[in-house]
């Protein structure tokens, strides 16, 4: 699931991938709103909520949305870097590795919430939060080569309108590529509602643990593929 890329991947694997990672983006989107308001996934929201604030010169709101986005850009940046310094030198796991680092960081934000409550009442949750969404849509886009983005619905909304169109209209070869986006795209964005509703109960109920227990998935999802990747580097030795 996180070892093959690009056309080597099948729309199976695509799905499970989107499936299990929209869900915790779902979730997560819904812990940082909870938290304080805000989404720290919703770059098309974040940009117009900026837009609007620059234009009623409400500069102190304008920065922080402006810094949601910058730190998804600089999140999706880092995985960007990280995976091409792994595909140059031929690391099979670097997206399990990338995946494993998104862990990581929510280990790190679920553990200052929960055990100092440094993030309590303040923007750094959903900051750290929106750096954290960048790393794992960045991984997913470059993986599966665009088709699974896990942390926004828009432009899936579109491709499932599309895909519907494309079944009215066509047959043969090109109705069951339309059927299969259809199931890709319709299972991602379930999974992020699904993801939201028990994300947003789970924080209200636990609070930063849920990002404790979002970390522990990651490591799940991710420390297999890299042992699989690792197997597969002894075997062609």
């Amino acid at each position: 699931m996180l070892i093959r890329e690009g056309d080597q991947r099948n729309i199976s694997i695509d799905i499970r991938l989107a499936v299990l990672l929209a869900g915790i983006a779902g979730a997560l989107n819904a812990a940082g709103f909870q938290a304080v308001g805000l989404f720290s996934a919703n770059m098309t929201g974040n940009v117009s909520a900026l837009s609007d604030h620059l234009g009623l010169g409400q500069f102190s709101a304008a920065a922080l949305f402006g810094s949601l986005i910058v730190l998804f850009i600089a999140g999706a940046f880092v995985s960007g870097l990280l995976i091409e310094a792994g595909r140059k030198r031929q690391v099979r796991a670097i997206y399990a590795f990338s995946i494993a680092l998104e862990g990581l960081l929510l280990l790190l934000l679920g553990g200052l919430d929960v055990i100092v409550h440094a993030l309590d009442q303040s923007f750094s949750l959903v900051l750290g939060l929106s750096f954290v969404m960048g790393l794992q849509n960045a991984a997913t886009t470059r993986i599966s080569n665009a088709r699974v983005r896990t942390t926004h619905v828009s432009g899936m909304a579109t491709d499932i309108g599309l895909g519907i169109a494309a079944l009215c209209g066509g047959g043969g070869p090109e109705r069951e590529d339309a059927l299969a986006r259809l199931r890709l795209y319709t299972s991602t964005i379930i999974a992020f509602l699904i993801g939201g509703v028990l994300g947003a109960i789970l924080y209200l109920l636990i609070g930063g643990y849920l990002l404790i227990i979002t970390a522990a998935i990651l490591f799940a999802i991710a420390l297999p593929e890299v042992r699989r990747a690792r197997m597969k580097d002894h075997h062609a030795v």
